[in-house]
């Protein structure tokens, strides 16, 4: 597989729309990615080697989602995979699968914009307040 995302090239991007066009995929709603392999991937999730990755990885980005500052993760916290993954990836112990080059920090809403290139999913940016802004948002 070309492994053409990397956080590297992803950094360049300062918006979190950028980011995310950078990061989208063609996905289709309801595919299975893993289906009966799925214990493959749980397992994996669950090693010592990705815990160590995903936690490098959060700091790293600073917890927030895309590792733009002002969109901090305050539940739901997911490290993703720049590029997609496969069974035979993880059975094959692929190096890049924890490496820091290949992976990002966001939240599970947009992980989910990202997998199914649904802009819609997207949080909105933060609110900047100006002094006498009486609006409620």
């Amino acid at each position: 597989m070309n492994r053409n995302r990397v956080y590297s090239e992803l950094r360049r991007f300062r918006t979190f729309e950028d980011r995310f066009a950078y990061l989208a995929l063609p996905g289709v709603v309801g595919k299975s990615t893993f289906g009966f392999d799925r214990w493959i991937n749980q397992r994996f999730y669950g090693s010592l080697l990705w815990q160590q990755a995903r936690d490098a990885v959060i700091v790293r980005d600073h917890g927030c989602d895309l590792g733009i500052r002002g969109y901090d993760i305050h539940t739901g916290l997911l490290v993703h995979h720049l590029n997609p993954i496969t069974a035979d990836d993880i059975v094959n112990g692929e190096e890049w699968l924890i490496d820091p080059e290949y992976l990002i920090t966001t939240t599970k809403r947009t992980h989910n914009a990202i997998h199914y290139g649904n802009e819609m999913l997207l949080p909105r940016g933060p609110v900047v307040r100006e002094p006498g802004d009486t609006s409620l948002w």
